[in-house]
């Protein structure tokens, strides 16, 4: 009797399982863009319609508003926001009437205990092939480390800037953190003009497990929020005489009542 013919598995896929297997036995992972990119690649040629439009991606984080929730006073900060569902199985996002973040003070000390209206991520920014791929991605991931769960999941743009008239840029002004979520993707898009903004990995027991640096486009990392800490260390302006900025996707993913379509426990986030 022969065998049955094996079909090959996309990269895709394959990447999404490796990087579920070591989420799941260490709560963290650093995945360089070395890794992400060719995965995206073949993922853009498996479609005609499908192209690598990251520079296109980039550009929207040229158009972010000014954070106007900063209690230390701080102007470093420029960010827009968006909510999305997604149901068990999913491989993609469906996107929700634009609604304010919100996060309680036992996660943000610093700017939570309020409802925070930003401006909304533009409809072009998700309808790149880049972000498409990032959430089939994260979907991928964060679905096999928790089955059949739906998700409530926001988006924010980032962008961090130092240098110029601006004296200190904070990538995490909260400190180490947890977002109050179940996962959370952090995606470099750009960095132009800067250097250190090095990332750390804790126990909750705030003992230090990992640090590295997100540094090119599609450098990635994942972490489940329930086990670990997270922080980033101030940017600094290699030329100080003009501004450097560090763009940054968050994506954080909690799971809800598919019925309800509620995150549990109340929306949270970064």
């Amino acid at each position: 009797m022969s065998e049955m013919p094996t079909c090959p598995v996309a990269p895709l896929e394959t990447l999404s399982a490796s990087l579920a297997e070591r989420l799941a036995r260490d709560g963290y992972l650093f995945a360089p863009a070395g890794a992400i990119t060719p995965a995206f690649q073949t993922w853009c040629s498996e479609r005609d319609h499908r192209r690598d439009d990251r520079a296109a991606f980039t550009r929207y984080w040229d158009d972010l508003a000014p954070d106007r929730f900063m209690n230390d006073g701080g102007r470093y900060r420029r960010r827009r926001h968006a909510v999305f569902s997604a149901a068990p199985g999913a491989h993609s996002l469906v996107r929700k009437p634009h609604q304010p973040h919100f996060q309680t003070t036992h996660f943000n000390a610093l700017n939570g205990g309020i409802e925070r209206h930003f401006e909304p991520v533009a409809d072009g920014a998700v309808e790149t092939h880049a972000f498409a791929f990032l959430c089939e991605l994260c979907l991928g991931v964060f679905g096999r480390c928790a089955s059949d769960a739906a998700w409530h999941v926001e988006m924010h743009q980032f962008r961090i800037e130092v240098g110029g008239d601006i004296a200190t840029g904070l990538p995490t002004p909260e400190g180490l953190h947890r977002d109050g979520v179940d996962f959370v993707a952090m995606v470099m898009i750009h960095r132009d003009n800067v250097c250190q903004g090095v990332s750390h990995i804790h126990g909750l027991d705030r003992q230090p497990l990992a640090d590295f640096t997100l540094a090119e486009c599609l450098d990635m990392a994942l972490v489940d929020d329930t086990r670990v800490l997270h922080g980033v260390t101030p940017i600094v302006a290699m030329d100080a005489e003009r501004t450097g900025t560090r763009d940054l996707l968050v994506l954080t993913f909690k799971r809800c009542d598919p019925a309800s379509d509620q995150p549990s426990g109340g929306a949270s986030g970064v």
